[in-house]
């Protein structure tokens, strides 16, 4: 939002345009009539002096005069403005391929007198700042791939740092280009040479403020808001015009303004409500004169700018909002939408909120606390829509795999936040996965029942019980942290996924009796809980498998036991030298002197150590050791 609002500081300098037929060669510089300049807006105006060209917007006011009566140059323009149209409605305006053409002008700069060739560039916007800028190519990454592209003189004003500091004029470094610092020493800039670059901006704004060619400026890439559109849908815009008085609105006992019902909409001819004269034509309140409606209608980014305040209180007559309710629930703890929403209706509504605000309509500075963008979901390389055409149906997907394999897919697929790049393969592997799941509780349903307190079987210790139930309390660590804020539910998955793996391994051992019962309980129980918010029909069903007779729904989240839940054995890297050359295991807890130990009496550490002194050994306890030799 901050980038798409785009408050920048910085200085609004007018650059003086030559004379037609006026070379950058000559000496003398004729009168220049006041209006034939070009305004440029820079952050950096400290680099003025390594101005090289300046660059106009195709949109640009000056460029229709300079292609009156030059076929060629506004064929390049035309194409300019063409590549941005297409660009623009791609949503790729960014990435476009910078190009541009010279003019045939000369425009001066202010501060040294330089004539600097003009040129219409593709990538200069006529919506942000003043459709002009100056290229400085040795300080600015866009102007100076330009000025590579077209042979544009490149000049450095800013000396880099050495060691931290400024370099002095006579110790200077020829840096790689383009170097941006604002943090460094101006050179090759008459007077202003040796300041520092923020101590220049000051001065230079100030002096341009002076002798009449500049002033500071603020703008901003959002201008403004046009809500009203020519349309029937929509909130009638509560605005009428009369002869006499002008713009007159729409008295409050008069609100709400009605959209009429017997209207023609037919596409052509601007705004249909124009055609509806019952509704155009009205009295001004002020004169009491005929008066003229408002037959735009407000977007329906107004609506969702605000309309969820009026959520808490849906049937209050009296007032938008009720204050004391609002405060109550607001600022909205958790916002998930579309990425395409981060900017423009979030923008939007939290202007809404700061006006209702000040109003003293609400209390709350902001309405959300939180923001969670969810990805999209691809298919062939490109967006689901259906005007692609390549949008598949949930139902098919339900119809063939069931509706816990589709849900589980979407979950297991990717992160939330990011796009999900739909298979149908991974849907038939999610399937398969649930099918095993469904085939181990069912085979050992009648062992796994639930067990009273009074039941429970104390001889659990064995080996490979404990190997299981670590796994289980571990995946309900992970799980529960995972619904605590990360919500990686691939992540989630891929840990019950394991589990059942292991379950799988262990099989023989189930048999064999090593696995007792009640340990079997308590691992299908879990799994069951853990599996019921990403395949709630299938845990259901295993549930009631289970010899249980409560809803699995209204079950508490299992908690996890820490102590089971702990690493039996860590595996620490060992580098040598910064290079890993083996992995030991150790039992969780073991101290400094044990870990250099087992080191000390790996087979692979030996050979690779061998012949040479250990300098030190450095160890990140539970993380790594590093061994220093030479």
């Amino acid at each position: 939002q901050r980038n798409w609002i785009g408050r920048s500081e910085g200085a609004l300098v007018d650059f003086a345009l030559a004379a037609e037929g006026e070379t950058k060669t000559e000496a003398a510089m004729p009168a220049i009539p006041a209006d034939e300049k070009i305004s440029v807006f820079t952050t950096r105006i400290d680099t003025i002096f390594g101005a090289t060209s300046v660059q106009l917007a195709p949109q640009h006011a000056l460029v229709a005069g300079f292609t009156g009566g030059n076929a060629k140059l506004a064929g390049e323009v035309q194409a300019m403005l063409d590549e941005q149209k297409k660009a623009r409605d791609a949503g790729d305006l960014g990435e476009i391929e910078k190009r541009g053409v010279f003019t045939g002008r000369y425009a001066i700069n202010p501060f040294n007198q330089e004539k600097v060739p003009v040129w219409v560039a593709n990538y200069i916007l006529a919506d942000y700042g003043t459709g002009a800028i100056m290229s400085v190519p040795a300080h600015d990454e866009r102007d100076f791939e330009f000025a590579k592209k077209y042979g544009l003189e490149v000049r450095l004003v800013v000396l880099p740092r050495r060691n931290g500091e400024p370099a002095q004029e006579g110790e200077k470094e020829e840096p790689m280009l383009p170097f941006i610092s604002e943090d460094s020493l101006l050179m090759n800039s008459d007077v202003y040479s040796g300041l520092g670059c923020r101590e220049a901006q000051e001065k230079m704004a100030a002096d341009a403020e002076a002798k009449g060619f500049g002033k500071r400026q603020v703008t901003y890439r959002l201008k403004d808001w046009g809500i009203s559109r020519q349309r029937y849908w929509g909130t009638p815009i509560p605005m009428l015009y009369c002869e006499k008085d002008g713009i007159v609105a729409v008295p409050d006992e008069q609100l709400p303004v009605k959209l009429p019902d017997d209207v023609d909409i037919t596409q052509q001819g601007g705004s249909p409500l124009a055609r509806v004269l019952e509704f155009v034509n009205a009295t001004c309140p002020k004169c009491g004169g005929p008066a003229r409606r408002e037959t735009d209608t407000m977007d329906t980014f107004v609506d969702s700018s605000w309309y969820f305040y009026r959520y808490t209180n849906p049937r209050l007559a009296t007032a938008p909002v009720a204050t004391d309710t609002v405060a109550y629930w607001f600022p909205i703890d958790q916002y998930i939408g579309g990425v395409e929403h981060a900017i423009l209706h979030l923008i939007y509504s939290r202007f809404w909120t700061k006006v209702m605000r000040d109003l003293g309509l609400i209390k709350n500075d902001e309405p959300i606390s939180r923001l969670f963008t969810q990805g999209m979901v691809i298919k062939n390389g490109a967006k689901m829509s259906k005007s692609k055409g390549n949008v598949v149906s949930p139902d098919d997907m339900v119809a063939h795999y069931g509706a816990d394999a589709t849900r589980m897919y979407s979950l297991f697929a990717a992160p939330p936040d990011r796009d999900l790049d739909w298979q149908e393969a991974g849907v038939a592997g999610v399937s398969r996965f649930l099918s095993r799941v469904w085939r181990l509780a069912t085979k050992y349903a009648e062992r796994a029942r639930p067990f009273s307190d009074g039941q429970v079987d104390d001889a659990v210790a064995s080996d490979a019980s404990l190997v299981l139930l670590r796994t289980t309390h571990q995946t309900i660590r992970k799980i529960t942290e995972d619904f605590g804020g990360r919500w990686h539910f691939n992540t989630s998955i891929a840990a019950l996924m394991s589990l059942v793996n292991e379950l799988t391994a262990a099989e023989t051992k189930i048999a064999a009796g090593e696995i007792s019962d009640f340990v079997l309980s308590q691992i299908l129980t879990n799994l069951t809980l853990l599996l019921a918010p990403f395949a709630p029909f299938l845990a259901s069903e295993i549930w009631e498998q289970l010899g249980n007779e409560t809803e699995l729904l209204r079950q508490p989240w299992p908690q996890f036991d820490a102590a089971l839940a702990a690493e039996s054995m860590l595996e620490i890297p060992v580098q040598v030298n910064g290079k890993l050359r083996a992995v030991i295991t150790v039992p969780a807890g073991s101290d400094e002197d044990a870990i250099r130990t087992a080191v000390g009496t790996d087979e692979k550490i030996k050979t690779v150590i061998a012949g040479k002194t250990v300098v030190k050994l450095i160890y990140v306890p539970s993380k790594l050791v590093n061994i220093v030799v030479k």
